[in-house]
């Protein structure tokens, strides 16, 4: 055998390698686009369904907050009503009430009026002291060293 027999016979083997390999790659990658296409198929018969109960759910949603902007009117309403019916209370009882209220301290106070005035007592922390002490006792200005 001369050189170039070996030679080719070199290249006619790493082709056969290479080609095999090629082929062993190709059936790998056929594999996983085959394994994909299953999973995209799976995935299109699960999201379907969910998207349609998304969107029943967004539906519900939007009906349930239009109740809830209808009654939040309807309380807005009632708490203005509320307002308006304490305030109109307030202007037509109040003032007699409180006139009625004032009348009825004085009675009592004049009914329970003795005829001399207790004497006024002050409380220093925690003790009553009677008006009698000097003033600087009673908190009255104090000169010091001025005599």
């Amino acid at each position: 055998m001369s050189g170039g027999e070996v030679a080719g016979i070199l290249v006619a083997v790493f082709w056969a390698i290479l080609v095999s390999f090629i082929a062993l790659v190709l059936v790998r990658l056929a594999q996983t686009l085959r394994a994909a296409t299953r999973l995209v198929d799976d995935i299109s018969e699960q999201a379907v369904p969910l998207l349609a109960d998304a969107s029943a759910t967004v539906r519900s949603a939007n009906t349930q907050l239009a109740r809830v902007d209808s009654i939040t009117a309807d309380v807005q309403e009632v708490t203005a009503n509320a307002s308006a019916l304490s305030s109109t209370v307030s202007s037509a009882f109040g003032g007699p009430l409180v006139k009625v209220a004032a009348f009825g301290y004085g009675v009592r106070r004049a009914m329970g009026r003795k005829t001399e005035p207790e004497p006024r007592s002050t409380v220093f922390v925690g003790r009553a002291v009677d008006k009698k002490l000097p003033s600087a006792r009673l908190g009255g200005r104090r000169t010091r060293g001025k005599g």
